[in-house]
């Protein structure tokens, strides 16, 4: 596909970087001729200029594209961009906006009539994430396949956890029922500035200080897999958000029905506008990073604490503050990419990034047909993908071991008539089954080639 993506921020470039490897055509346009040279490691064409100057989005070719893609900081811009990139030619548009109003109110305005045919909102997006990682308490990680007959799970490990030591052919034994499946190991090597990402075979041993993720099946598999890691499942009922932009707004709208908040808001103006936006919210005037304030507003007696300001440093210093309290659940948004790995490091085990949950969101939409699914895990650099065996794919009727399986990667559990598995070597799949895989990104396309 020839695709046109407004914006280099961070939710453009890692768009961009997702889209590229996927061989589409991909133009890549910003004013700002600095963030733009930072994307010539990527396999794209950059312009610079504006999204809505006709000039450029002609010299784009926009109107021989297949996408128009506006995720731009300005949501206008954005708009515009769609409006006059529709109005050129491209055959479809997608605009990121800030402004709920255009999803609760689409009876209200129809955007297609102005040439905007999908609108993505990332708050929105890492809200939904925020709720099932609250639900999942005891996960830094987690999302389900088919209706949630699989799930995937991440867990840290800690030094009393029992699959600390223990090479993953010898947690065999504490896998009696064969329901979950070790797919991935995040790991802080010294002297290397990434984590490093394994994707584990037998003879891998699981480390304390390690992110380890699997496939378990919901029915047995989640809880033998929090029993193993020495981690319960928490019932939240009480907790406080630091934060009073869009992200902190949004996050409490959607939880206030179900949780009890208090909310810390710096600005006194501010907090008063947000008294009156979120009337079953509490709302507080103070500093998150205070922990003498925080303590007179009980923080202890939270069972977690959302850091949702627009600042990374203040979110991550308000996380280790609350988590050396004693909060079981902590959430940092993480806005800058680079800082994940370290806020991971320093023990902060459960972040959000908005744009790449909804870079990835974007992603899924422009691959709908030849993937069911697909996840990016924030600081690992690896795929979770679901395809579907097809009569004519190459991996119909045989096992794992009858074919040239990629090494860096791993199939996580399947479903066949909404029945769960999670497999071994000699498993047969078959034609309709569902497969959830986990692949470093260099093997992806190996992986989905198995499956055409």
């Amino acid at each position: 596909m020839k695709i046109i993506i407004a914006g280099c921020g961070e939710m453009g470039f890692h768009l961009s970087k997702l889209l590229a490897k996927d061989e589409h055509n991909i133009v890549l346009i910003d004013k700002d001729p600095v963030v733009l040279k930072n994307a010539e490691i990527l396999d794209v064409m950059c312009l610079v200029g504006s999204a809505t100057s006709y000039r450029i989005l002609d010299q784009a070719q926009v109107s021989k594209s297949d996408l128009l893609i506006a995720v731009t900081e300005s949501e206008e811009t954005n708009m515009i961009c769609c409006t006059i990139g529709k109005h050129l030619g491209t055959k479809k548009t997608i605009a990121r906006i800030s402004n709920s109003d255009f999803i609760h109110r689409k009876d209200a305005f129809d955007l297609s009539t102005v040439g905007i045919d999908e609108v993505i909102f990332p708050e929105a997006l890492a809200a939904k994430e925020i709720r099932k990682l609250l639900k999942e308490s005891a996960a830094i990680t987690t999302f389900d396949f088919e209706g949630g007959v699989l799930e995937f799970v991440g867990i840290p490990i800690g030094k009393d956890s029992v699959l600390n030591g223990k090479t993953i052919k010898e947690t065999n034994y504490l896998n009696p029922d064969q329901n979950f499946t070790t797919v991935a190991i995040l790991r802080d090597v010294e002297d290397e500035v990434k984590n490093k990402t394994i994707i584990p075979r037998s003879d891998e041993t699981l480390e304390a200080g390690d992110h380890a993720y699997f496939v378990a099946q919901k029915d047995g598999g989640v809880d033998r897999v929090l029993a193993l890691s020495g981690k319960k499942q928490l019932k939240i009922k009480d907790l406080m958000i630091y934060g009073g932009g869009p992200m902190a707004l949004v996050t409490a709208k959607h939880l206030s029905k179900k949780y009890k908040i208090k909310l810390i808001e710096e600005n006194r103006e501010r907090a008063e506008e947000l008294a009156g936006l979120l009337p079953k919210v509490m709302v507080l005037n103070g500093s998150g990073t205070d922990l003498e304030f925080l303590m007179k507003e009980n923080l202890e007696y939270m069972d977690a604490f959302l850091s949702l300001t627009s600042e990374t440093e203040k979110n991550i210093l308000a996380a280790l503050a609350a988590k050396e309290t004693g909060i079981r659940k902590v959430i940092a948004l993480v806005g800058n990419i680079e800082y994940i790995p370290l806020a991971q490091n320093m023990g902060v085990d459960t972040l959000i990034n908005k744009k790449l949950i909804a870079a990835d969101f974007i992603s899924k939409y422009i691959r709908k047909g030849d993937l069911i699914d697909l996840h990016s895990i924030h600081g690992v650099e690896a795929d979770v993908i679901e395809l579907a065996v097809k009569e004519k794919s190459q991996i119909c009727n045989k096992s794992i071991q009858d074919i040239d399986f990629p090494k860096e990667a791993v199939v996580g559990g399947v479903v066949r008539d909404r029945q769960a598995f999670t497999v071994r070597s000699d498993f047969i799949f078959e034609t309709g089954d569902k497969v959830v895989v986990i692949s470093l990104h260099s093997s992806r396309h190996s992986v989905e080639a198995l499956f055409k």
